[in-house]
This record gives C-alpha cells, structure tokens and sequence, in this order.
C-alpha cells in the first residue's frame, strides 16, 4: 500500500449533523482509508489515506451526494523533448497532494491539472522544477504565442550558428567522392566542433543532467551521451595519434549530428505552431476595444470596461465585441469562423449577434448580453482548448511504452558496445555504432503521433462549426454504426408550416386571407404558419374585427357580414358542421401526423369553407445526411416523442427504416442503450430534452443553435444545426483516427527498424541523426495534412 497522506477537502452540499455523518461512513467504508473526520461548520473532511487515492476519495464523496469543490489549472512546461518527458511532468504533478488528474501535451507543451481548492500554483511548478523542467502559470488573456515566437526565433539563430560551425567539417567528405583529399587540421577541427558540442548544444546536458538528477531517462541524454562519445574519441585518437601521423576524427559526427537534431527541432516547432492556426484563428476574432453609446455619446472603451446592458455601436466591416442583441438597425453578419455558416446571416431588432461575427453594410446598435469568458467565441475557444489538451485512450499505450523506453534504449546501447569489443572491433568502431543507437532511438515522433493530429483534427473541424469537446469522442466517433436521430429540430425544422389546405369553396388565396385576417397578431405557433404563408404568397389580408380567442377550440372574427372562425375537430363537432367532401383528406392528412385546423363559417350561412394541415418540414441537408450515413455504412434511426403518423412520415420521407415513436426522455436513454448491444452508437438531439440520450450514447452529438451552444453537453457539438454535419463529424474522426496510427506505426517502424540497423554498424551516427530528425518532421508534416479536409 502507498505511503499514508493527510488530505484536508472542502466538501460542498452539506447543511446538517447527518450529512457529516453520511461523508464520513461513506470514506470509512475505503479499505485505504485509514480516519475520517468531518467537520461541518468548516465544511471540510480531515482524512488519512495514500497519496494515490484521491480519485477514490472524491468518487466516495460524490456517491453520498456531496462534492469537492475544484478547479483547473494551465501551466506551461519548457524543457519537454520527447514522450518520456510528458510522462515525468505527469507523475511529478500527480505526486502533490490535492491533485485529481494531470494531462501533459507535447504539442502544444501545456499541462492542464485539475486540483481541489486550497491548492496553490506554486506547488504544482515547484513539482515540475523538482521533475527537471520548468513551468509558468498561463493565466487567462496568455495565448503563449510570444513565447513561441521567441522560442523558434531562438532555434533558427542556434541552427544558423551551427551550420557555419559545421558545414567546414562536413566539406572535406563532400569532396572526396571527387578524388579532392581534403583535411582540416586537428586543431581546426576541435575549434569548430567545442562550440557547437558545449556551447550550442548545451541545452541537451543541461535537459538530461535535470533529468538524470530526477531519476530517469530522457532524449536529450541520449543525444548528450552520444554526441559527448564520439567528441570524446575524437580526442583520444588525436592525443595518442603516433607523430606526424593523420588521427582518424570524429569531429564532424558529433557536430553533423547536433545540427541535424537542431534541424528536425526547428521544423518540428514550425510545424507544430501550424497545428494551433485555429486557435490562434479564434483569438484574433476578438476585438481589444468596442464603441459605447452613452447619453448619446459615442465613446471608444475597452473591453474590460463594458458592463451588461451596455449599448454598443457597430459600424459597417467592423467586428462584434460581444454577445448581444440588436437594438436597431439592418445588417448581415459573417459568421463564417463562429459557426461555418459559409452564407451571412442577416440582423435586425432582436437578433442575437456573437462577438467576433464581422458586421456586413449596416449600422446596428447592439445591447451587451455577454462579456469576457461568457461569449460564445470565448467557449468555443475554451471547448478546442480542451480537445487538443485532451489524451485519446490510445495515448496510454504511448505512455507506457515511454516510460521504458529510454533504459531500454542506454541498455541496448552498452550491449551493442560491448558485443563489437567481443567481436574483435575497434573502439572507435564499437564507440560510433554505440553512438548511432542512442541517436536514432530518441523518441521525439513517439511523443508528438498522437497530439499533433488531435489538435489539427479538433482544429480543422471547428473551422467547419464541428467542436468536438473531448479526444475520447474523436476516437470513438470513427467506430459508430447505428446514429440515431431525435426528429423535432434534428431532422426537422422545429416550427409548423402549413403542409397542405384544400377549399370547400372558393380558393385557396380566398382562405389563406381569411384565416390570416384571423391570425393576426396572435403569437400562436399555427397563427404564426398562416401569417407566414400569406406573407409568401403577398397577400393582402382583410381587416377582422371583434377578434376572440376560443379556449381549447380556436378563433373566431367578424371579416364583413361574415363571423369566421379557425380551430380543431372539437369547434366543428361543437357547430354541428360537416367536413363533407374534406373528410378523406381529414383522414389522410391526419393518419401522416398533421395537425388540422377547419375555416368555418359561423354567420349568416354556416357552412365548412376549407382545411388547413400543419406539419414539421425537413431541414435542408436531412435527406443527404442520412444518404451519406448510408453510403459510410451507418445505420440510421429516429426516435421521438411525437406521435407514429408524424414519426413514420418523417422517416419514409428521409428513408429510414428504423422509426421509433411515443419515447419518453428516459425511454429514449433506455432504448439508446438498447442499440449499443448492437454496435457503437451516436445519439443526435438538441442537447437539453435529450440529454439522458445523449448521456447514453458512446457519442453524444448535440445540435448547436448559436448562442447556446456552450449548454449542450455531448461530446461533439455542431454549430449550425445542419444534420449533414453529423456524417462530416464521423468523417474527420475517422481521418483523425487513421493519422494517429499512421504517425504511431511510422513512430515505432523509425526505432523498430533504425535501432537494429545502428546496432548492426549499417547507420552511422550522421545518417542516425538525419533519420532522428526526420522521423519528428514527417509525423507533424502528416499530421498537418488534416487541414486541407473539408465537409
């Protein structure tokens, strides 16, 4: 059992004696917990358990109904090299007390940490400073873009240098295919080669001393113990060289080798910065300033100065700097990058807008309704943070191997080492291949296969209005067979529009105008459908008088010497009229799940004038969507609450042949779990009545409507809720899926085949460190190539 650890919590949700009590059996029932003791008046448990067993704890505490307040800390890590490098930082932070998870990537070199409250930044960098690396906090406005500026500004002057220092060297061997004997002296040689061993290439002792004093292995000792080797033989021959004789030197390797790595180093950063476009594509969208009216003053303010309510100026091409809605004026908006509408959207008083969308040709007056952290834009950008920061599972199979491979790797070494001695070779032959398996064998690409292409596949898909809020989501989403669709507002629009009518007598722009005249100004949905049909057709409609409402039947209205009125079976069972000649379309349109309103004329000849049938239309991009599914192997269901008629119409009209009808919100989450027995399932919903299918599904997937998109809580959510989106999300994690096995098999094949090849003496040091350098460059590079997918 680990070593016993004193946790102080703070526990929220408890208001009495018994709550206490209810904790503190809770933790003692933990067979590693040896006390608890819960204190109510200061909310927090006194406990005595392992170091390693918080997540248990909290998991304790939450199964009795209470929870641990938390919160999640970003730190930047400087130092990291390779994938062995990510699992130190890891185990150094998981070690502090009040640590719950800590997550490392190498790509964007940020660790994410998520501690109880009272836990201070200090301890976690005094933690990763103990591991042999340094870290910073990152506080909410640092985007470390300037950090890695100047980090790749660094590595172009230190490759500069050493290729100056090097390319001499290197020269005598490129002219000697030619016949052309060159050779520098010695002493030349040693000039040359000492700068760029401990001066440029320092970094690798200084990495590997840091990590040797924290008790493990890591790349830059390999390229620091095989590079100082073949320097260090270089002098020994020229010191026992006999008088007057050439010394054969390796000068040139070691430097060759530095300059290759820092080489691939320099690509790979500019390859990696490539990976956060998207980010950095949605940080730019936020404006520094906004244009305030106040008391009829424009005034140019600060972000940071603007309050709810705040009455902000927009004017044409420039950007919105917050949530809100428009108070006055016409426009259209872009909001492209927000949402991948690729058309602008257009605004007028009381539409929403969300900060970043860029203005089109009008001036709006714009009310705040969001600032900072609580903007759309600023949780989209928070959601792609978090995907790229997330480990898909097949990332622990990457960590495992890393945190091995380095020993491995130095046994190997001093085992080729030897073996050549035995063998009867030289030690200079012995030393180089020595030297060609610690080089080749750095684990750089190892570390970068997984996170470079999460962090362009999340990128690259939240341009298209797909956020995908978590690696696992992104890894299971390339598995699904079944998806199945919720109907009202997935499949369809949402609202009634008025799907067929039929006149008794006289035409149907005769009845149109009459139940408009009706309809007008109500807020019903169905009045809303007529008013919307007339509006289309330009229609002008009468003038209704003495207009009343009929409760659980209708509307009636004088138009003239006529008493009109509009509602359901019930008003005209209760006028005693017949539907006559309407009735088989009564029944037909009824037995597809529309909803029937009769126009009746109640006075002076009372009498059926025509029917209305009201249905939920298809989205534009259902039939494809369902089509493309089909084409991907997926099958499709729909599940509704709606009744069978509406529900089968729905599904014959799109060609889904699995249709379920009448389902409860918890019947829905019964009947998705039912489906996973068949195969990974995809749960499409509006994120809120479906949650608890959401929940259920291996992959919940919400449709996103703007501004709310932040409430919905799948794994994947779409910005514009177009259900072709939900084929092009299975689409880029199946791309993104396929790139981290490529980038995990090229990663092993570079070590798998290159170790043996260097220990076989058939890859010199310098081709081991070209190889090295490239193996890095080529998984970013493929990694990179995600960016031109397109939906």
């Amino acid at each position: 059992m680990a070593a016993p650890n004193t946790f102080d919590l703070p526990i929220s949700g408890m208001t009495c004696a018994s709550c206490a009590g209810r904790v503190e059996r809770a933790l003692r029932q933990l067979p590693e917990v040896h006390s608890a003791t819960v204190n109510l008046a200061t909310e927090h448990a006194r406990i005595e358990a392992p170091a390693d067993s918080l997540e248990k704890l909290l998991s304790s505490i939450e199964a009795a109904g209470y929870s641990v307040p938390s919160e999640r800390i970003e730190l930047a890590i400087s130092g990291m090299t390779c994938a062995s490098c990510v699992g130190r930082v890891e185990r150094a932070l998981n070690k502090v007390p009040g640590v719950v998870h800590a997550s490392v990537n190498l790509a964007n070199e940020q660790a994410t940490v998520q501690v109880t409250q009272g836990i201070t930044t200090e301890s976690l960098v005094a933690a990763v400073k103990a591991g042999g690396y340094e870290a910073r906090v990152i506080d909410a406005e640092d985007h470390q873009v300037s950090d890695a500026e100047r980090r790749l500004k660094t590595e172009r002057w230190h490759l500069i240098a050493a290729a100056l220092l090097t390319l001499p060297l290197v020269v005598p061997m490129l002219v000697a295919p030619f016949g052309l004997h060159w050779m520098l002296p010695a002493w030349l040689q040693f000039a040359l080669a000492t700068p760029v061993q401990f001066i440029i290439g320092a970094r690798f002792y200084r990495a590997g001393w840091r990590a040797l004093r924290a008790g493990a292995g890591n790349m830059d000792q390999l390229v620091a113990i095989g590079t100082s080797a073949a320097f260090g033989l270089s002098i020994y021959q020229w010191l026992n060289a006999p008088a007057g004789a050439a010394p054969h030197l390796y000068f040139e390797s070691s430097a060759v080798v530095i300059s290759l790595i820092l080489l691939g180093k320099y690509f790979e950063s500019r390859a990696k910065r490539q990976t956060t476009t998207a980010i950095r594509a949605l940080q730019a969208l936020r404006p520094d300033q906004a244009v305030r009216l106040q008391d009829g003053q424009e005034q140019v303010v600060a972000l940071s100065e603007l309050q709810l309510g705040d009455s902000i100026v927009v004017k044409p091409g420039e950007r919105f700097p917050v949530d809100g809605e428009v108070l006055e004026g016409q426009s259209h908006a872009d909001e492209a990058l927000i949402s991948g509408e690729s058309l602008p959207q257009a605004k007028q008083p009381g539409d929403k807008v969300t900060a970043g969308a860029i203005n089109g040709e009008g001036r709006l007056l714009v009310a705040t309704r969001a600032l900072g952290a609580e903007t759309v834009l600023a949780q989209i950008i928070r959601l792609v943070e978090d995907a790229q920061a997330a480990k898909a599972p097949i990332q622990k199979l990457v960590d495992k191997v890393s945190q091995i491979f380095v020993p491995a790797v130095l046994l190997i070494a001093l085992a080729t080492l030897v073996i050549w001695l035995m063998l009867g070779a030289t030690l200079s032959t012995a030393l180089l291949n020595c030297v060609a398996v610690l080089v080749i064998a750095c684990p750089c690409a190892l570390g970068l296969a997984t996170p470079t292409a999460i962090m362009v596949g999340t990128g690259v898909a939240a341009r298209h209005g797909i956020l995908i809020k978590d690696a696992e989501a992104l890894e299971v989403a390339h598995q699904i067979k079944v998806v199945a669709f919720d109907k009202t507002g997935t499949l369809t629009s949402g609202s009634p529009r008025i799907t067929d009518l039929k006149a008794a007598s006289g035409t149907e722009q005769q009845l149109l105008q009459m139940a408009g005249a009706l309809q007008r100004g109500s807020e019903h949905s169905l009045a809303k459908a007529v008013l919307d049909a007339c509006t289309e057709r330009k229609l002008e409609l009468p003038t209704a008088s003495d207009s009343q409402a009929l409760p659980g039947r209708g509307i009636s209205g004088q138009i003239g010497e006529r008493k009109l009125a509009l509602g359901n079976q019930r008003l005209l069972e209760d006028n005693h009229l017949q539907a006559g000649d309407l009735s088989n379309e009564a029944k037909d349109w009824e037995a597809q799940g529309r909803t029937l309103s009769w126009l009746l004329e109640l006075a002076p000849h009372p009498q059926v004038l025509g029917l209305f049938a009201f249905g939920d239309t298809l989205k534009e991009g259902a039939q494809e969507a369902v089509s493309k599914l089909r084409e991907l192997g997926v099958q499709s269901h729909v599940i509704s609450g709606d009744n069978w008629g509406s529900v089968n119409a729905v599904a014959a009209e799109l060609g889904i042949e699995h249709a379920h009808a009448q389902v409860l919100p918890g019947e829905k989450a019964e009947l998705v779990s039912e489906l996973r027995q068949t195969g990974r399932v995809a749960m499409v919903g509006d994120g809120i009545n479906d949650a608890p299918a959401l929940a259920a599904a291996d992959v919940g997937i919400a449709m996103g409507g703007g501004t709310d998109v932040a409430m919905h809580a799948a794994g994947i959510t779409l910005m514009r809720g177009d259900p072709r989106l939900v084929p092009a999300a299975l689409e880029i994690s199946h791309l993104t899926y396929n790139k981290i096995r490529q980038n995990l098999f090229w990663a092993f094949v570079y070590n798998l085949i290159g170790i043996p090849l260097a220990a076989m003496g058939l890859l010199n040091p310098m081709l081991a460190g070209a190889a090295m350098a490239f193996s890095s460059v080529s998984v970013v590079a493929n990694a990179l190539l995600l960016k031109r997918w397109h939906p």
